[in-house]
């Protein structure tokens, strides 16, 4: 049986997953010309969730995690590039 605190961690990450996901969306719609009108909200956002995922780092301990997800996305990086 999962205890209480496993569970909530799995749910604290799970809603980290798509906070990363969504700063991915904002970071390539930064990059696409179509959103050039909108760069600046484009910006504020991500710089929001930015602080969100950091606190919410903090607030429930999950360096780790983000660790994770970060040698996650390099090896994405250089498998798109080499493509």
């Amino acid at each position: 049986m999962q205890s209480a605190q496993t569970f909530r961690r799995g749910r604290a990450i799970a809603f980290l997953e798509r906070l990363d996901i969504k700063r991915s969306t904002l970071m390539q719609q930064l990059n696409q010309p179509e959103y050039d009108a909108i760069k600046q909200v484009l910006s504020g956002e991500l710089k929001a969730t930015d602080a969100i995922m950091q606190e919410f780092i903090h607030a429930f301990e999950l360096r780790e995690v983000m660790l994770e997800q970060d040698a996650k996305r390099d090896r994405e990086e250089v498998k798109d590039e080499s493509n």
